[in-house]
């Protein structure tokens, strides 16, 4: 049941995926996407070009009078002349970029990128700086102009930090594991009207000066219960034996961290009978689109999904009316486990341990999104095109779904 078509998006990716990958080979990204080296190869061809319809014919060059030699050796004198000035355009842009980037890392990006103006507008200019950065001079002279107020602000501010030290510092009589809301009581008790510290301000600089208080990880909840009273029968009775693909599927939602206390989150839609990983939606939300785009990807991926059963937990998504339509419109039946039993829904839930485990490998939490995204992106593919599974036979779910293709046709 190997794909044929692939959607732009899909193909976008996969160049992202490749050419951001370092040490990455056409040849490996292509066989964790399940896919041809040559199609890879002409998709990252298209889309650096530019080129973006399938089989666009190349434009046949022009057959006008022939070029003398004369006029040949200045046109190419002319445009040797214009890539040497662009190659040094090119170089001072990227020493310029070089420098730029320790700056780029530091907290408010933007500051930074006007800090660094400052402290390089002597040997680059800042007309020149302002546009490679892309920032507008304007908002840089507009920058400077205020750096005496700021000044005197993170004068204040390292004023405060040091009250709040004392404050956490149990040598004191502090309390280490104080946070913000007690310590802006403590500042503001006994204090006059003019000299009272707003709780925002102190949240901020605590959080500027690492000061903030010992604090347990926060638990994060994906299964929202349901409010609704709509209740499915269980259709799966825990078992998730494998068998024919297409006719019982699992899915749940789980989280991702991502560095700064943000989450992504990730709907699945679990093949019972092969094990592959059909439909999978990820966004920065746990709203219904969310386990809709898991379901609407898995009937792309089989083109229908008529008569088969999705197996979930009670989350408030799962049981609204906006789901329940959609699988009455895919002719999917809807199967639940008991309210508050994990072990209904077992293999979504060591699916999702399986993903946070092999993504994170130890880290906390991924650096930005977009690195969460290409990492999912490549993961969720090559789990279906090279994860191997003991459930059936310790091979791919896409070879064993191959192989049950093939027994059906000699059968047939």
């Amino acid at each position: 049941m190997a794909r044929k078509n692939y959607t732009d998006e899909f193909r976008r990716r996969a160049v992202d995926l490749y050419e951001s990958t370092p040490g990455a080979t056409l040849k490996g990204i292509a066989a964790d996407l399940g896919v041809s080296r040559g199609a890879l190869k002409e998709w990252v061809d298209k889309l650096r070009s530019g080129t973006m319809t399938a089989g666009a014919a190349p434009v046949a060059p022009s057959r006008g009078r022939p070029e003398s030699q004369t006029a040949r050796i200045a046109r190419l004198e002319s445009e040797n002349a214009a890539l040497r000035v662009e190659q040094a355009k090119l170089a001072e842009e990227r020493d310029i970029l070089r420098q730029a980037a320790k700056y780029f890392g530091r907290g408010d990006e933007l500051v930074n990128r006007f800090q660094f103006v400052e402290d390089h507008k002597d040997a680059w200019g800042v007309k020149r700086l302002c546009e490679v950065i892309e920032i507008a001079r304007s908002s840089f002279y507009a920058w400077l102009a205020a750096a005496p107020g700021r000044a005197a602000r993170q004068a204040e501010d390292a004023a405060l930090a040091e009250r709040i030290r004392v404050l956490q510092d149990p040598a004191l009589g502090g309390d280490r594991a104080s946070g913000a809301p007690r310590i802006t009581a403590d500042l503001n008790e006994g204090a006059a009207a003019d000299g009272r510290v707003n709780h925002k301000r102190v949240a901020r600089v605590m959080r500027e000066h690492g000061l903030a208080g010992v604090r347990l990880r926060r638990r994060v909840r994906t299964t929202i219960p349901d409010q609704s009273g709509r209740r499915f029968p269980d259709l799966i009775g825990r078992d998730f034996s494998a068998g024919e693909p297409n006719r019982r599927y699992v899915g749940d939602i789980t989280y991702l961290p991502v560095e700064g206390g943000t989450n992504l989150y990730f709907a699945s839609c679990i093949d019972l009978g092969s094990r592959k990983l059909t439909g999978w939606a990820m966004a920065d939300h746990m709203r219904t689109e969310l386990v809709e785009g898991a379901l609407e990807a898995a009937r792309r991926e089989r083109g229908s999904l008529t008569g088969s059963v999705f197996h979930s937990d009670h989350g408030s998504v799962y049981t609204s009316k906006a789901y329940a339509a959609l699988c009455e419109q895919l002719g999917v039946t809807q199967s639940m486990g008991a309210i508050g039993s994990s072990a209904d829904n077992a293999l979504a839930e060591s699916f999702n341990a399986t993903l946070k485990r092999e993504l994170l490998e130890g880290r906390s939490a991924f650096p930005d999104a977009a690195t969460a995204y290409r990492a999912v992106f490549r993961w969720a593919n090559r789990y279906n095109t090279r994860r191997r599974h003991s459930a059936i036979g310790n091979i791919s779910p896409n070879a064993y779904e191959a192989a049950a293709s093939a027994t059906l046709a000699e059968a047939a």
